[in-house]
């Protein structure tokens, strides 16, 4: 497919932890979880999105056939794996914007002052970490701990990967 400057994709409800890998990435993406795939296709060519399923059916359509709208097929059960196809696929920087987006609800995240978060994190993590971020929309709270050090790892797997192929 060849690489896509920013992408955004929707993501079938099949294959639904790429979403969250993708967010964490800084991608904006979408989790579909309805079952009417006529809406998410018609959704995916109103916000000119990448469609990654495992749905069959979605790939044959004409639509997507025809190159009017994106769509990767899915082809593992794994998620590491199904991450690793999009990334090569769409020649994606797993670094791209990391932790920039809410893992849960795609919107955009906010730096929060220690004073803010004071009572919406727990003692430990208040006394520990000087770093926020929150979402706006859905309220959650992030910061840098265990692990947030865990993911971004597993990211920078991502990109030694991509760069030994």
């Amino acid at each position: 497919m060849g690489t896509i400057t920013s992408p955004r994709f929707i993501v079938d409800h099949n294959v639904g932890k790429l979403a969250r890998w993708l967010r964490m990435m800084g991608y904006d993406t979408r989790l579909f979880s309805g079952d009417n795939d006529s809406h998410m296709v018609a959704l995916a060519r109103e916000e000119k999105r990448v469609i990654l399923t495992r749905d069959t059916q979605i790939m044959k359509r004409r639509v997507v056939t025809s190159g009017r709208v994106a769509a990767i097929f899915i082809e593992s059960d794994e998620p590491e794996r199904q991450i690793r196809q999009v990334i090569t696929a769409l020649d994606l920087d797993p670094q791209y914007r990391p932790f920039s987006l809410c893992l849960e609800c795609n919107h955009p995240l906010e730096a929060r002052s220690k004073a803010e978060v004071a009572e919406l994190v727990p003692p430990y993590v208040f006394r520990t970490q000087s770093q926020y971020m929150a979402c706006p929309r859905c309220h959650r709270i992030y910061w840098r701990g265990t692990h947030w050090r865990a993911m971004t790892e597993k990211l920078k797997s991502f990109t030694k990967e991509a760069t030994e192929d």
